[in-house]
């Protein structure tokens, strides 16, 4: 709520209360209680008219934006388990003298 926190708010309802004046408080709290009102029938008339438009069927999990989060594809690319690797057949080298480099006489 626009960053925000308690004291400030309560600071910010002092200050209204003293500039607004008792005199005209309860007609801009009546301002305040039909914009609270208006605003939850938006929201319910709204809520009605996609349900109504859209339906039951919809699965709401395929439309969430967060699914494209990076962060979350990186964390879920590394929980996931490693898929199965082949196992090459590595080619073992002869063993060397003490001191000495083995030596592949295959190798090109």
């Amino acid at each position: 709520m626009l960053d925000i926190n308690g004291g400030e708010f309560l600071i910010l309802v002092l200050v209204a209360i003293v500039v607004i004046g008792p005199e005209r408080m309860p007609e801009y709290a009546k301002q305040l209680r039909g914009l609270v009102v208006r605003g939850r029938d938006m929201f319910q008339s709204g809520k009605a008219t996609l349900k109504a438009e859209v339906g039951d069927d919809v699965d709401w999990s395929q439309l969430d934006p967060r699914q494209y989060d990076p962060r979350r594809i990186v964390r879920e690319a590394l929980n996931e388990p490693s898929p199965s690797t082949r196992t090459a057949t590595a080619r073992r080298l002869p063993d060397a003298p003490p001191g000495e480099a083995p030596f592949d006489t295959e190798a090109t």
